[in-house]
């Protein structure tokens, strides 16, 4: 752009980053990228309510993590984490392997009375078939291969 200011990161864009990556954090600081530095392109402080852009953020999270091709845990270090359909199936696979909160599915509403009011729907209640039936299909070789990088370290 000629301004000098960089172009809006859009929901498509948040939503090619969560695919690409495969496992991105929302806003933590931590081993995955950040979805909230990508959309406003940098890296900051504190909490992203209190950046200028918070209203596209919050908007842009919010069609993100109601997408259906997304799936919002804890996995990552107990922070809130998106996983991307394409590794579902190995995540099913290997899902013996993770404590069971990392993998519920966290659901996030705004009470009449304005709270926030979190909700987490345990694994596999959250998982379509269609899932069950890749996982299924899916050798442990090639889920290790696909989701290794966030398998918990054995100690």
């Amino acid at each position: 752009m000629s301004n000098g200011l960089r172009p809006r990161f859009s929901v498509e864009d948040a939503m090619a980053f969560v695919r690409k990556r495969g496992v991105v954090l929302v806003a933590a600081k931590g081993s995955e990228p950040s979805l909230v530095e990508a959309i406003v392109g940098r890296s900051f402080k504190g909490s992203w309510w209190a950046l200028a852009e918070r209203k596209h953020v919050y908007h842009t999270l919010r069609a993100v993590s109601e997408s259906e091709e997304v799936l919002v845990c804890r996995l990552v270090d107990g922070k809130i984490t998106l996983v991307h359909r394409r590794l579902w199936p190995a995540l099913a696979r290997l899902a013996g392997r993770f404590a069971p909160e990392r993998i519920a599915r966290v659901r996030n509403e705004h009470t009449a009375s304005g709270r926030h009011a979190s909700h987490a729907i345990p694994f596999p209640a959250w998982l379509p078939s269609a899932v069950v039936a890749e996982a299924e299909a899916l050798g442990e070789d090639e889920a290790v291969a696909a989701f290794g990088a966030w398998l918990p370290r054995q100690v």
